[in-house]
C-alpha cells in the first residue's frame, strides 16, 4: 500500500525547503498553496483508504525500524479520531496561506513566514499519526521550532517576549513529560520496538509510579490543551502573533492536548485516571467558567477568541474525564468542530484588523452598513462559538453536558453557565463592531471581503453548517475511538467497585 502517512509528513518539509531555497523570488506563495492544496489532496485520497468500520484501531500503518538500541520505531498509523485531526491540519494550512496571500510586500519575508507555516504542517500530521511513544514525544516537542519563529519574527509589539513565554511553558511541559516517557520504556517489555503504543498499553505499574507518570502527561496535554491555571501564555500569543499562526496554534496543534489525554494519558494509565477525574473534572468547570468570564471583558477582538477557547477546551476535557461514551464522543466531536469554528472566527478577525489596523472593539462601530459580507461571516463564527443550533459544535456540546449528567451532575450544572455567558461575549462583541450608526471618514471606505478572503473563510463555514445538519459523517468515525480510549479507565472503575 501507498506510505501515505509518510508521504503527509514528508511532502510539506520538502515544500517547504523549495519555498525557502526559491529565496526572493514572487512565486513562493504560489508554491506554498500548492504544495499545501497536493497535501489536502493526498490526505483525502487517505481518508478514502480508512475503514469506518474499524475507526477504532490504526489503520494505514507503516512501522520501520529508527533507533533500534533504543527501542525506537517509524510507526505511523490513524484511528479515526486521528484520521480527523489530519484532515482538519490539512484544510485549514492553504486557507491560512490564501489569508495571508498580502501581508508580506517582500517575498523574501512571505517565503520565510510560508516555509515555517508548512514545516509545522509536518509536525501537526506527524503527531496525530504516530503509534511510537518517542516519535510522538519527538514531534510534540519539534513542533514548538517553528511556532516559536512565526511568533517571534512575525508577530507585532512584545513578539519576543510571548515566543519566549510560549516556549518556557511548552518546555517545561515536554521535559516533565519526558522523564515519564522514559520511565514508561522501563517499565514495558523492551526491545528494538519498546516504544511501541501497543507494547506499552495495558502494563502492571506501580500505584505510585503511574500516578507520577500520569501526572507527567497530563501536565504536558494541559498546557497545550490550555486548561487554568496553565493557559496565561494563550492570550498573550494571540494578540501577539500574527492571524494565521493564531489559527494553526488553537485550532489543530492545541489539540494534542485533548488528543494526548484521550489517546495516550487514558489507556496508558487507567488506574491513575480514574483516580485524578475528579480533580481534573473541577479544573475543566473552572476553564469553561473562567474563560468565558474573561472573555466578556475582552475590547481586544483576538484576545476574546483565546478566552473562548479556554472556555471550549474545558468542555471537552469533562467529556474525556468522566469515562462516559456520549461524552467521550462529543469530546472527539468537538476538537474537531471547535478548530472549524475557531479557525473561522480567527480569519475574520484577521480580515478586520487588516481594514482597521486593530482589534479593539472600541475601533469599530456600525460596519455591518459597509461591510455586509464581513458582517455575515463574523455572525455565523461567532453563533458556532456559542454553540447555536444548526452549526458544527452544537451537537459535540450537547453529548458532552448530556453524557456528562449521570457521572458529575453538580459539574455539568456550573458548566452550562457557560453557554450563556458564550452569547454575551459574542453578542457584546457583535454589537459593538458592527451594529449601529454608519461610520463616518476613513470607516466609511473599508472594503467588503475580496473574492480572496471570501474563498479563504468559505469552506470553514459551509462545513460548519454541513457538520451542524449532518453530524454523524464526523461521529461514524470517532464513536470506536472514543469508546476504546475510555474502555481501560470503565473496566478499572468497574473492578474497583465490585471489589
Amino acid at each position: 500500500m501507498f506510505p501515505y502517512l509518510t508521504a503527509l509528513v514528508v511532502l510539506p518539509t520538502l515544500g517547504a525547503i523549495l519555498v525557502k531555497a526559491l529565496g526572493g523570488r514572487s512565486r513562493v506563495r504560489e508554491v506554498a498553496i500548492g504544495v499545501a492544496l497536493v497535501e489536502a489532496a493526498v490526505a483525502i485520497a487517505m481518508a478514502i483508504q480508512f475503514n469506518p468500520d474499524r475507526a477504532g484501531i490504526p489503520q494505514l500503518r507503516e512501522t520501520h525500524s529508527w533507533i533500534p538500541q533504543i527501542g525506537a520505531s517509524w510507526a505511523l498509523g490513524v484511528t479515526g479520531l486521528g484520521l480527523v485531526l489530519v484532515l482538519l491540519a490539512v484544510v485549514l494550512t492553504p486557507l491560512v496561506i490564501l489569508a495571508a496571500w498580502k501581508e508580506d510586500t517582500d517575498p523574501v519575508r512571505a517565503g520565510n513566514y510560508l516555509a515555517l507555516i508548512l514545516f509545522l504542517e509536518s509536525f501537526m500530521v506527524g503527531v496525530f499519526a504516530a503509534q511510537d511513544l518517542f516519535l510522538f514525544y519527538i514531534l510534540f516537542e519539534a513542533m514548538l521550532i517553528p511556532l516559536y519563529f512565526l511568533i517571534g519574527l512575525f508577530g507585532g509589539e512584545q513578539r519576543r517576549y510571548a515566543a519566549v513565554k510560549f516556549l518556557l511553558y511548552s518546555l517545561v511541559g515536554g521535559l516533565v513529560m519526558l522523564v515519564a516517557v522514559v520511565a514508561l520504556y522501563a517499565a514495558g517489555p523492551g526491545g528494538e520496538q519498546g516504544f511501541l503504543l501497543d507494547n506499552l498499553t495495558g502494563l502492571s505499574l506501580d500505584q505510585n509510579a503511574e500516578r507520577l507518570m500520569f501526572l507527567a502527561f497530563f501536565v504536558a496535554f494541559a498546557i497545550k490543551a490550555p486548561m487554568v491555571p496553565l493557559h496565561t501564555w494563550l492570550p498573550t500569543v494571540a494578540q501577539t502573533a500574527r492571524v494565521g499562526t493564531t489559527t494553526l496554534l488553537v485550532s489543530v496543534l492545541d489539540k494534542v492536548g485533548t488528543f494526548g489525554m484521550l489517546t495516550l494519558c487514558l489507556p496508558l494509565f487507567p488506574h491513575a485516571s480514574d483516580w485524578a477525574a475528579p480533580v481534573i473534572i473541577v479544573l475543566a468547570v473552572v476553564s469553561v467558567i473562567y474563560g468565558a468570564l474573561l472573555a466578556i471583558g475582552q475590547e481586544d477582538l483576538l484576545r476574546l477568541v483565546a478566552y473562548a477557547s479556554i472556555s471550549h477546551f474545558g468542555l471537552m476535557v469533562l467529556g474525556i474525564f468522566v469515562f462516559r461514551q456520549t461524552a467521550a464522543e462529543g469530546a472527539a466531536l468537538y476538537m474537531l468542530a471547535h478548530g472549524l469554528s475557531t479557525g473561522a472566527f480567527f480569519l475574520v478577525v484577521g480580515f478586520l484588523a487588516a481594514r482597521r489596523g486593530s482589534v479593539s472593539v472600541k475601533d469599530f462601530g456600525g460596519l455591518q452598513r459597509v461591510t455586509p459580507v464581513l458582517a455575515g461571516f463574523f455572525l455565523v463564527a461567532g453563533l458556532s462559538a456559542l454553540a447555536l443550533p444548526g452549526l458544527a459544535p452544537f451537537v459535540p456540546e450537547i453529548m458532552v453536558l448530556v453524557g456528562s449528567f449521570d457521572g458529575a451532575r453538580a459539574a455539568v450544572v456550573v458548566a452550562a453557565a457557560g453557554a450563556v455567558l458564550a452569547a454575551l461575549y459574542i453578542l457584546l462583541a457583535y454589537q459593538k463592531v458592527f451594529t449601529g450608526p454608519r461610520p463616518e471618514g476613513e470607516a466609511a471606505a473599508i472594503p467588503d471581503l475580496s473574492w480572496r478572503e471570501k474563498i479563504a473563510v468559505g469552506p470553514l463555514i459551509a462545513l460548519l453548517l454541513v457538520l451542524g445538519f449532518l453530524p454523524g459523517l464526523a461521529l461514524d468515525v470517532l464513536r470506536e475511538p472514543a469508546e476504546a480510549a475510555i474502555a481501560p479507565v470503565v473496566e478499572v472503575a468497574n473492578v474497583e467497585v465490585s471489589e
